[in-house]
């Protein structure tokens, strides 16, 4: 009975997973290992992004045609303060030597133009104002464009090699493409968070451990995946770490909702294979819709039409796909092999896995000693479990209270008796959080947000000591000139750049060629920092005001590029683009509610209210990292925001909230088409899922928000604006705003124009046909006296 041709393909799926366990759980281990092998290869992760057709691309383009490639690499910087003076024989000897030795580094490592500030072009390169005049000096690096992440590794350790210790000189190496990146340890942090979070909620060593065993293994091979089309596909060297944090939220999250669900069929009389058939047809089938919806919004990323944020998109995108493909094969072939047990917890389970935590927390807080003791520990437990007694003894659980006792309960009812003080306290709520957002700045941080400690940090601060705030993010100025032109003209334009107030220094016109030029740069030094409002007002200015009027009445076109004119254009390209994305998005999450729930009212209320909170994470986005509230906790340096981060925010968050919104709302439809009330409907609805949402969105919140102890500030940020994000909506939205709203619309939640109805695919998210095939199948045997298939009993 139980394999009817009438059995939908999901749960085929599923029951085939769990029949032939050993060949998925084969299958997998051989897909480790060739990721395994792949993945020796090395990785292509880019350090570099490609632009749009701006102002900022021409203006590098003429640097590499014209100026064979000089300032149009990626630059680092040798700086150095002695107390004896840069001068110094001994201190000169030992820095020429070692500008000599980066300059002829040996195959394969790439090329480094160096120059020095000995030589005559880098005169420049020595303070020559103030109480470091003469103490302070920097040695300018570029390497070629297309350098990647594992190069400049090998580079920075090839110049940490060949450092001179000298008495009284401090040496630092700048520029973010040496930065020491350490890869993030913070994810076993929210591990240990989701060990504890799981079996608190839900009282079984067994329902924690499948759903963090799948999602590592998919998060594995995603990663694995992502690092290998790294080769092919232009990737930000912090992609793999972006989409690892996505992937563990995402990968326990659905997994955890398939596990529940097979206990719930479980304690309903299933045998093993039916409840995993049932499981992956129903919570698999809504797990499939949200991670697909993830994809899909991830993907949309692709319309920006820029290479960097593609990269960046497919690379999280594999990621949520292949944890979701876990989630539906190898999940069900694993209970398969636990059966009934994953209803059982022994004392010496209990005990080894709050020691592994223990363990986790210890490694995610860099204690080695006590990770390896809790480690160890834990596999002591385990091993005295087997001869011990009382370690082998079953953990009594706690029979679950009536609904209509559960908190969850209790408390919808609460909101729905008072939903209009409910919603405008929700919103309010919202609205408070997200006005600093209509503040916020998309830019790009630079070498002064890194940790202090850093010699990336060190090296930037020694430059604004010695030549200016602005020195650390030059502007540079590019045209072309037809043979012959009037050598006065670029004279003029030096003038014009150095009227500017914002203007700290600005070199003479250099050409490409002294006796015949056909291209000038300048090399122009702001009074402020790389990331300040001020600077981005001076590339506005000069390109605007300052440049036209200079260049009139010759064949000038000026050009302002370099680090700062880059970063500037790409802000203002992802900025413009933004509203576009946004739109795509909340589009798309209409409709596809609108197909699911066959209603107005309930998309258009998850659309505002999606809207209404992301507004508030971005909100508080801003008021942490751009204003720097509360930074000598958070310890986060004010900044702008980078660019991509509301984007990635928002495809993310929308594709999570679509879980919570479909888990929720699949169940308060389904009891109110049984023929409960709407106000009935929506308490037992939110007390069904209410204790699986909660722990979903604890563990999400303590994964995305361990990475907040991280130094690097991209995934401080993103980790950060995740875990608020998630928040509110588990929060404010899902357990105020939806309850409320739904009660004051009442029956008009459903309502859906007929010829609408009519014309809309049908997605049954919820599985519910099978299931009620299967309950059909089941009493036509009991009536037939055909006997019901075989189960093991429970607990």
């Amino acid at each position: 009975m139980s394999d009817s041709p009438r059995e939908a393909l999901l749960a085929r799926i599923g029951r085939g997973c769990h029949d032939h366990r050993w060949r998925v759980l084969i299958g997998w281990i051989i897909a480790f290992a060739v990721i395994i092998g792949l993945m020796s290869m090395g990785s292509g992760y880019s350090t570099k992004f490609s632009l749009p057709d701006v102002e900022s691309q021409h203006g590098l383009d003429i640097l590499q045609q014209d100026f064979g490639g000089a300032g149009a690499g990626i630059t680092g910087t040798i700086v150095f303060k002695a107390d004896q003076g840069v001068q110094d024989p001994t201190v000169k000897a030992e820095m020429e030597q070692l500008f000599t030795e980066l300059g002829q580094l040996p195959a394969p490592l790439p090329a480094i133009r160096v120059t020095s500030p000995y030589s005559p072009e880098g005169a420049r390169q020595i303070a020559n104002q103030g109480s470091d005049a003469g103490k302070i000096a920097y040695a300018q690096l570029e390497l070629p464009s297309d350098v990647n992440a594992e190069q400049a590794v090998e580079v920075r350790k090839a110049i940490d090699e060949r450092l001179p210790e000298i008495d009284g000189v401090q040496i630092e190496i700048g520029g973010s493409i040496f930065a020491e990146f350490a890869p993030p340890n913070s994810e076993t942090l929210g591990l240990a968070f989701a060990v504890v979070i799981l079996i608190i909620a839900f009282g079984s060593v067994m329902a924690m451990g499948l759903p963090v065993g799948t999602a590592l293994s998919g998060i594995f091979v995603g990663v694995g995946l992502t690092t290998v089309l790294s080769h092919i596909i232009e990737m930000p060297e912090f992609t793999q770490f972006i989409a690892l944090m996505i992937g563990l939220g995402v990968g326990i999250d659905y997994a955890l909702f398939i596990v529940t669900r097979y206990r719930e069929e479980l304690h309903a009389g299933r045998s093993e294979a039916d409840a995993v058939a049932v499981a992956i047809n129903t919570a698999g089938r809504a797990v499939l819709f949200a991670g697909t919806t993830v994809v899909i919004s991830l993907l949309g990323l692709l319309i920006m039409g820029l290479a960097f944020v593609t990269g960046l998109a497919v690379g999280s995108a594999i990621v949520v796909a292949v944890t979701m493909v876990a989630s539906v094969t190898l999940l069900p072939a694993l209970l398969g092999f636990v059966k009934h047990r994953v209803e059982v917890t022994r004392w010496r389970g209990l005990i080894a896995a709050g020691l592994v935590a223990v363990g986790l927390l210890g490694a995610g807080l860099k204690v080695a000693n006590l990770a390896y003791a809790m480690f160890g520990l834990a596999v002591l437990v385990l091993v005295l479990g087997a001869f011990v007694p009382i370690l082998k003894r079953e953990v009594p659980h706690r029979k679950p209270p009536p609904v209509e006792r559960t908190f969850a309960y209790r408390w919808s009812r609460v909101i729905q008796r008072r939903a209009w003080p409910a919603v405008i306290i929700g919103v309010l709520v919202l609205v408070l959080l997200a006005i600093p957002a209509v503040s916020m700045r998309l830019a790009f941080s630079d070498e002064g947000n890194y940790p202090d400690t850093s010699t990336t940090r060190k090296a930037y601060d020694l430059l604004a000591e010695g030549f200016g705030p602005g020195f650390n993010g030059p502007v540079l100025l590019v045209t072309r000139a037809e043979p012959g032109t009037d050598p006065s003209a670029a004279q003029k334009v030096t003038a014009a750049i150095q009227g500017d107030p914002g203007v700290a220094f600005v070199s003479p016109a250099v050409p490409n060629d002294p006796t015949n030029p056909t291209a000038y740069q300048w090399f122009v030094i702001p009074t402020t920092s790389p990331q300040a409002v001020e600077t981005t007002d001076l590339v506005t200015r000069l390109r605007e005001d300052v440049l036209p009027p200079a260049t009139a009445g010759t064949s000038f076109d000026v050009l302002v590029t370099g680090g700062v004119g880059v970063n500037v254009d790409f802000s203002s390209y992802l900025a413009s683009r933004l509203p576009w994305f946004l739109g795509a998005v909340l589009t798309l999450s209409f409709l596809l509610l609108m197909v699911v729930f066959r209603s107005i009212l309930v998309p258009l209320k998850a659309v505002i209210m999606n809207l209404l909170a992301m507004a508030a994470a971005y909100g508080t986005i801003v008021a942490i990292f751009q204003w720097g509230w509360l930074s000598d906790i958070s310890q986060v340096e004010p900044g702008p925001v980078e660019p991509f981060i509301p984007m990635m925010l928002f495809a993310i968050v929308f594709g999570l909230s679509m879980d919570y919104e479909v888990f929720l709302l699949s169940r308060i439809k389904e009891e109110y088409d049984n023929g409960k009330p709407n106000d009935r409907a929506v308490a037992d609805g939110l007390a069904s899922t209410a204790r699986v949402i909660t722990a979903a969105a604890a563990i999400m919140v303590f994964v995305f928000g361990s990475f907040l102890l991280e130094t690097d500030r991209v995934v401080k940020l993103m980790g950060f604006g995740l875990a608020i994000a998630v928040l509110l909506d588990a929060t404010i939205v899902r357990m105020l705003l939806v309850p409320a709203t739904m009660e004051l619309l009442g029956d008009k939640n459903w309502w859906i124009p007929k010829w609408l109805d009519r014309i809309l695919p049908k997605i049954d998210v919820e599985g519910t046909k099978h299931d009620e095939a299967l309950e059909f199948e089941l009493a036509s045997a009991e009536e037939a006296g055909e006997d019901e298939p075989e189960r093991e009993p429970v607990g």
